[in-house]
Formats: C-alpha cells, structure tokens, sequence
C-alpha cells in the first residue's frame, strides 16, 4: 500500500515513522514543509518538500497513493485566528482536494480533543482524578475549546462532506488524538518532567502533580497511536467515523470502546501503570 503522511516530523508523525515506516505492507512517501539532514534522527526519507498551504506545490505529492494521513497542520489549542486559518482551514482543504483529484481511496484526519475540549474546561481539574465519572464518546455534541478546536471540527465536517459528495476519497477516518508526546517524554509523567527540564515547574510540587494526573487520563503512548493509524489503513468497511485516540487508561474521559469494535483498536498502554517517571 502506498501512504502519503503529511506533516510528518512532529509528535505524531515520528510515530509512525518509528512504528510503521518499516512495515513490509507500506510504502511511505512524506510531505512536509522541510526536510531533515540525513544526519537527523528522522533524515533520510522520501519527502516532498512543499507547504500544504500551497495546492500547486504539494498536488504532486498524492499521485499514485493508496491513503494519506494528513497531520499538517497548526497544533496549538492557544493560537490566534491568523494562525490557524490557513494551515488548518486551507490545508485541509488542499489535501482532501488533491485526495480527490488523485482518487486516493482512503483519507486519515489528525483530529484532536481539542474539539471536544470545553468539556475539560468546564470540569477541570475534578475530570483528572479517578472518581470522575464524565465518559465521552464520538456522539457527543462538539464543543471546541480554542480556534484550533474549531478548525479540527470543520476538518472532520469536510471529510464527512467529500466522502460523502464525491467518489474519492472513500473513507474518512479522523482520530481526536489526546497526548502524543516525542520518544523522551513518551510516559504520563512526560508533560511534568518537560516543565521541569525547562524551569517552569518544580519536581514534586502541586503543578507537577496535576500535569502529571492529566497525562494519565490523556497520554497515548506512541505505539498506541501508531496501531491506530494501522488499524485505519487495514480496515475496508468504514466510510465515516470519528475515533478518540488515547491509550486504555483508567481515568481517561475518551471511550475507546467504539474504535475496538470498529477499527480493532487493541491498546497496549494504561497511565496508571507508572508511579514514577523512567529513569
């Protein structure tokens, strides 16, 4: 199977490159807005040096692809309208566009929980703990948290949209992914200690422990997130569908039942594994 991932150098797309690259089954092509020195821990792939914002630069990029997983994006639930307008607004938009041109069958979204995020804002930070009972599930009604929030949501309405109205892309999948962290801070304590490398939390103390109670509802773990992205490449049956991405933890507020059933989603991770960050 041929696979453009866009967006590939970030949190997420390192993932599969860690998880998937190497697959026998895929062949990954990669569009990102640069590229990596072949000395980089990520150099050395096959990469379509073009800005999705730009149609005409990253058009050619979608010819003779099987799927694409479109992570390019503006991924920060504090940006300004200016910011996430054209990354999240206009790249969708192209990349769905150039699906549909280059009759790619199947289309991978890089949603987030941001689109669900006044949720946690309104209960924050009780949700963080294990007697919460709040559960969301992909039938709950939207409700963005940020602009970002909001550009994700129409991404997922676009995706419905094109599937819907057009012959390609066939299928639309879009995973509202929680907390995908870089290999060093892969663990639910990997928010905190980042903090804590960069001086803005001490080690122990009350905004410590809360960053690290969020992460074990949220955290999931690259492998995890990875074999999600796997489970939408296999699967054959799914023309639309919404799927939260988080590992199996016992305080998530994310179900996780319906990607199991649907996808075959099968967790390897829980946050409440770890009492302590790694060594």
């Amino acid at each position: 199977m041929n696979v453009l991932a866009t967006g590939v150098y970030g949190r997420c797309g390192t993932a599969i490159i860690d998880h998937l690259h190497d697959r026998d089954e895929y062949e990954f092509t990669y569009l990102n807005r640069s590229d990596r020195p072949d000395d980089h821990p990520y150099g050395g792939y096959d990469t379509h040096v073009a800005n999705i914002k730009d149609y005409e630069a990253s058009r050619p990029a979608f010819n003779d692809q099987d799927a694409v997983i479109h992570l390019a994006a503006y991924p920060f639930d504090f940006g300004t309208w200016d910011d996430v307008r054209a990354p999240n607004i206009d790249g969708v938009y192209n990349a769905l566009e150039a699906a549909r041109e280059a009759e790619v069958e199947s289309f991978i979204f890089g949603s987030t929980n941001h689109v669900m995020g006044m949720y946690e804002v309104e209960n924050a930070p009780d949700i963080y703990y294990p007697d919460s009972d709040i559960m969301i599930d992909h039938t709950d009604p939207k409700r963005p948290d940020s602009y970002y929030g909001a550009t994700k949501s129409f991404g997922e309405d676009l995706g419905r949209y094109y599937v819907e109205k057009h012959e390609y892309p066939k299928q639309f999948y879009a995973i509202r992914i929680c907390s995908v962290r870089m290999p060093e801070y892969d663990h639910p304590y990997g928010d905190a200690e980042r903090m804590v490398d960069e001086d803005e939390i001490e080690r122990g103390s009350p905004e410590y422990k809360e960053q690290v109670a969020r992460m074990k509802c949220m955290w999931q773990s690259r492998r995890d997130f990875a074999h999600q992205v796997d489970c939408c490449l296999q699967d054959e049956s799914t023309e639309f569908d919404i799927f939260n991405g988080v590992s199996d933890n016992d305080r998530r507020w994310y179900e996780i039942e319906h990607a199991r059933e649907t996808i075959g989603y099968n967790s390897q991770d829980n946050g409440e594994e770890w009492d302590s960050p790694p060594e």
